[in-house]
Formats: C-alpha cells, sequence, structure tokens
C-alpha cells in the first residue's frame, strides 16, 4: 500500500465453533486460541473477536467474557470485542461486575456488543421467554450504565450498588447491535453506539434521527460493504481440497440458524464447498491476494482472519496466521 495510507481494520477471529470434539481435544483448541491471541498481540494485529452461543451441537462459544478474560491476561495492546454477547440472557449486576473487572484488567480495552440474539433455543436454555427479550434488553442495558458509575441506584425496587468501578470513562465501551429499527431507537434512546449486523447504511440514516429526536449524540460502527472471513494459504487450491469442508462446517451451521429476514454480513447459502468458494464469503487466499484486498478496500476495509474455522487443524491454523503475520501485515503500511 501507499506511503501514508492507513491501514485497514485487522481482525483475529475465533469462535471455537467445529464438529463434537472430546473434552482433551477441545481444551487443545481453546489453549491454542490463547496462544494465537497472544501470538496476534504481539505481531500487530488489532483485534481479536469472538462471540456468544448456547444450546448447540458444534462447541461454539458459549462463555466469551470467560475467554476475553484469559485473552486480556495474555496480551498487552490488542483489543477484544465480544461481538455479540446475548446481554438478555444474563443477570444485569453480575454482569455488570464482570465487565467492569474485564475493562480494569485489560484498561480499557474490551469491547461488548449488545445483541438479542436470534434463537429461541438459547433464551429456552437460560429460561428466559422469547417474546419478552425487547424488554429484558432495555433492563440490562439501562442496568450496565447506571450500575457503571458507581453510584447507588434502584434496581427491580431495591437500592444497589455495583463495584469495582470500571477503569473506562464513562463507562466500558458498549454498542448496540442488530440491523432492526428498534435496535436502533434503544441505541439512540440510550445514547450508545450502534453497530449493524450488516453494511446497512439506510439503518445508520434512521439511528441519527432517531438520535436527534431523543437528544443523544452517537455513531455508527458500520460493517464494510464487503465483508469475508479469511484462511491464508500458499497454495489455495490444495487447501480448499483439504480443508474446504472445515469452512463449509461453519457456513452452514450459522447458516442454518439465521430466518429468512435475517442480515449477516457473513451469511452463506453455499451446499458444498466449491459453491462456497465461488460465494465469496468465506476465503482462502495468499499473501498476496490478501494484501490486493486490503488495497481495494482501502483504509474502511477490514481483513478478517479466522484461523481455526469450524474445527480447522490447529497446526493449519497457525500456518494462516503466521503467514499473514509475516507476509501480509509488513506490508500493509507500506
Amino acid at each position: 500500500m501507499s506511503a501514508g495510507t492507513t491501514a485497514p481494520t485487522t481482525v483475529l477471529r475465533i469462535n471455537l465453533a467445529g464438529p463434537p470434539a472430546a473434552p482433551a481435544d477441545l481444551s487443545a483448541r481453546y489453549r491454542a486460541a490463547v496462544e494465537m491471541a497472544r501470538y496476534a498481540d504481539e505481531h500487530g494485529l488489532g483485534m481479536i473477536q469472538t462471540e456468544e452461543h448456547h444450546a448447540t451441537d458444534n462447541g461454539w462459544m458459549p462463555s466469551p467474557l470467560a475467554f476475553a478474560g484469559a485473552v486480556l491476561g495474555t496480551t498487552r495492546r490488542i483489543g477484544v470485542t465480544v461481538s455479540a454477547l446475548i446481554t438478555p440472557l444474563h443477570d444485569p449486576l453480575r454482569l455488570a461486575e464482570d465487565i467492569a473487572v474485564l475493562d480494569l484488567l485489560g484498561g480499557g480495552r474490551l469491547v461488548t456488543v449488545a445483541g438479542l440474539g436470534y434463537r429461541p433455543e438459547e433464551y429456552a436454555a437460560h429460561g428466559k421467554e422469547w417474546r419478552d427479550r425487547g424488554a429484558l434488553q432495555d433492563e440490562v442495558l439501562q442496568t450496565l450504565l447506571n450500575a457503571w458509575t458507581g453510584e447507588p441506584f434502584t434496581y427491580q425496587g431495591r437500592t444497589v450498588q455495583v463495584t469495582p468501578r470500571p477503569y473506562s470513562r464513562p463507562h466500558p465501551p458498549l454498542l448496540v447491535g442488530g440491523a432492526s429499527r428498534p435496535a436502533a431507537r434503544r441505541a439512540a434512546r440510550l445514547g450508545l453506539p450502534l453497530f449493524p449486523s450488516a453494511h446497512l447504511p439506510e439503518l445508520e440514516r434512521y439511528y441519527h434521527e432517531q438520535c436527534a429526536a431523543a437528544g443523544t449524540d452517537g455513531w455508527v460502527l458500520q460493517p464494510p460493504p464487503r465483508t469475508c472471513l479469511l484462511h491464508i494459504s500458499e497454495d489455495p487450491d490444495r487447501s480448499w481440497a483439504e480443508h474446504g469442508d472445515h469452512l463449509l462446517y461453519e457456513a452452514q451451521r450459522y447458516a442454518a440458524w439465521q430466518s429468512a429476514g435475517s442480515r449477516s454480513a457473513v451469511r452463506s447459502a453455499a451446499r458444498d464447498a466449491a459453491a462456497l468458494r465461488a460465494e465469496g464469503v468465506y476465503r482462502i487466499v495468499t499473501p498476496d491476494d490478501c494484501v490486493e484486498l486490503a488495497q481495494e478496500d482501502g483504509p474502511r476495509g477490514t481483513l478478517i482472519l479466522h484461523p481455526l474455522c469450524g474445527g480447522m487443524p490447529v497446526e493449519e491454523g497457525w500456518r494462516s496466521l503466521r503467514l499473514f503475520a509475516e507476509k501480509v501485515l509488513p506490508r500493509l503500511t507500506e
């Protein structure tokens, strides 16, 4: 990239989804994920991104805050985003405490995207009513904002006070995720930023209209028009032949959760690995191809590396991450 050009955002995505694995094997993958996060921190990647899902048969991360704590404890610079945390499933006061502690541990490096989720099974598993999700979200978000002041406040008819106070001011980074107008209205009403689940300029405009009506200031973390999940290889043809089924595994299981009207930046309709490759949501690219993608998208683009996608062998994930760190990152700021 030309001198003076701002590099794109670089993200290491970790969700640990994959075919059912023995506890010892899954333990090794979790430990490898933390080591990868430390390596990413040392080599200049910008963000670790994880997410929350429950009641699955594929190992998808159910406890991203615990994972975030492990990552924040072994890194010094890199940001950690939970995108998204299904906040209505959490006890509001305990969640306020957990995020406050992580905010202190990371010195403000944790970013939480508060989502409603889109699977009634997750609510049922946690004893929550799907139809109440909007009201639950309102309660938890307002409680977080009240709690993080460090001052006493009224919660469910009693006076409570949450300690310790977070590191960040006025509160730990908190965004409202979603693709709907109710999500935009909720974010605007609370004075919180909005993180759409896909590139939705019309929702961004609506959000700013709602901010003006509510008298709040806000901003939108808008995904780029093109979002793809990357695996780096010197020989993409070989890697697709050997590892394409891992990418397909995640793509199909994620797509199966989406309703007809859902909007997601990384939704796939592929039925086999060849279709997945042609579609371009999940990509296996050479280092040169990756640099070209960065040049095409410019500083507003995002490179999302997904080294352990769909049960990818750990050694192959490391190979991808090292290629990115050694043969892509140094060229992004040239």
